[in-house]
């Protein structure tokens, strides 16, 4: 997996990749109640917002990690937000995304390197 300093998460499989928010962005958004993302069709641009969330405390962008179209929408975690509080990295996850540049996923942090990022942040 690669992360975003948005807080996104990456798990690349072969030209495909799926998304998701980070276990610390969850938390930081406390309970998750409502969740709208880019459809299955639409380009999406890294670092560009893709879809919002809304919690108990506040609303945030879901902002693209990598660019490429949207190939599915995990409409589980639509109907059941709480989905992503519960599992960020497995059922959480919230978009399916043919990258159209995967070289972008170099520009993207390792574990380690979001880790100490949060340090930082913190």
């Amino acid at each position: 997996m690669k992360y975003s300093k948005t807080y996104a998460w990456v798990k690349p499989e072969n030209n495909e990749a799926l998304v998701g928010i980070t276990d610390y962005a969850q938390e930081q958004l406390g309970s998750i109640l409502f969740v709208e993302v880019a459809k299955p069709g639409d380009k999406i641009t890294q670092d560009a917002p893709c879809g919002t969330i809304e919690s108990d405390k506040s609303t945030s962008d879901v902002v693209a990690p990598v660019s490429g179209e949207v190939v599915a929408v995990n409409q589980d975690a639509i109907d059941a937000p709480e989905t992503i509080n519960e599992d960020p990295y497995g059922k959480g996850w919230l978009l399916r995304v043919r990258m159209s540049n995967p070289s972008e996923l170099d520009h993207l942090l390792s574990a380690d390197e979001f880790d100490q990022f949060i340090v930082s942040e913190e």
